[in-house]
Parts: C-alpha cells; structure tokens; sequence
C-alpha cells in the first residue's frame, strides 16, 4: 500500500482535495440557498436534497465544462501551435503530428506499447486521439449537464416570481446562460496562455512544468 501511494501520490492528492473542496462547496451552498430561501419566505432544503438539487448541480457543472475545454484546446492547440521559449509547448521543428517512428506505433511500436498502438488502423487511429476524445466527451457532458440544471433552476426562479417558464433551447440562447459560461471560459484561456508565456522566463526547481533553472529563456519544450 505503500508503494502503491508513492507511486499513484500525485492524482490521490488531487482527488482528495477534489473531495474536500466539493463536499465543503456542497455545505456552503446548501447554506447559502436556505438563507435565501429564508429571506424571500420559501421553505429550506434539507443537505440530501441539495445534493441532487439543479442549485449544486449548475454551480459544480459549470466549472467542471469549463476545465474539460481548457484541456481539450490545449491538447489540441498544443499539436500545431508553438509558443517559443515556452515549457508548454513542443520545440518548433515537432511541430504536428509526428512521425510512427516518432510515436512508437506500427512496426514501430516497443514489446511493452500499449496493444492498440501495435494493431495499426482504427484502433491505432482511435487509441492515437483517445486523450483528446475522452476530454471531448467530459466537456460536452458537463456542459449538457449545466444547461439542464441552469435551465431548471431558471424556471424555478420564474415560476417563484409568477412568470413564464422558458424551453431549453430558449434558455442556451439567453444571455443569462452565456454570461455564466463565458465568464469561465474566459478565466480558463487567460490561466492557459499565461503559464505558457510565464515559463519562458521563470523556473520552479525540481517540477516538471518548469524548465530547468538555468535553461535560456529562448529554450522551448524542456522540463527539469
């Protein structure tokens, strides 16, 4: 078990926190909603209810869609686009989608590659851009996910406020739904671009999304 943590340390950290930060979000918004709830006269919910409420739902969803795009733009940009100097990025003559020689698929492919990279054809191509679908996948699901718990959660507020409630589709075209998810779109492609410029220029000893600290700044695509 020991080794077992060592080894796997880095995604069990981040799972933990993953944990703690949703469960504490779920009891601040669980308390946030009854205090509004109080406010405007309507019953509280208790914490199960919440849990599965459209309120949790939109506020975990629309974060989670927006980090997935992140990921898939970057994965995708990241094929193509150079950014010189940058730890982010493949040095320019990489550029692409490399050479079988390059990729250790086919004939190429080492004993211990994975099978798909051994087999050639649909399943190299799909095992080749399985990251990048996965990604896609989540992306679309979350925000799918957010549209019909917003959209819910919208035609509740209506319905308190003795007004008409909306289709799905009227609801994705709203401005109300575009202000929330471009103002985490917008968040996530600023943190992406930023940290391909600042590792031009500086260093965190040991991690691997640094260069190595006495690395020229001109240097692109090497860690340490």
């Amino acid at each position: 078990m020991r080794l077992w943590l060592r080894n796997n340390s880095l995604s069990v950290f981040f799972g933990v926190l993953f944990l703690l930060a949703l469960f504490g979000q779920s009891l601040a918004g669980q308390r946030a909603f009854n205090q509004e709830q109080t406010e405007h006269g309507s019953p509280t919910m208790s914490y199960g209810r919440y849990l599965v409420s459209s309120d949790f739902g939109e506020a975990v969803t629309e974060n989670w869609q927006s980090e997935y795009l992140q990921f898939s733009l970057f994965i995708l940009a990241t094929i193509w686009l150079i950014q010189r100097g940058s730890n982010e990025s493949k040095k320019p003559e990489e550029a692409g989608l490399e050479s079988d020689q390059q990729q250790m698929v086919g004939e190429h492919a080492q004993k211990n590659s994975p099978r798909w990279a051994k087999l050639g054809g649909w399943r190299t191509r799909l095992y080749s851009n399985s990251l990048l679908l996965l990604m896609m996948v989540i992306f679309f699901a979350s925000w799918f996910a957010q549209s019909a718990t917003g959209w819910t959660k919208y035609n509740d507020e209506q319905r308190n406020h003795d007004e008409s409630a909306i289709s799905w589709s009227t609801y994705v075209r709203s401005s109300d739904f575009w202000q929330d998810t471009l103002q985490n779109w917008q968040s996530e492609f600023l943190a992406v671009g930023t940290m391909a410029v600042f590792t031009i220029y500086l260093r965190q000893r040991g991690s691997p999304e640094s260069k190595p600290v006495g690395s020229p700044h001109t240097e692109t695509g090497s860690s340490g």
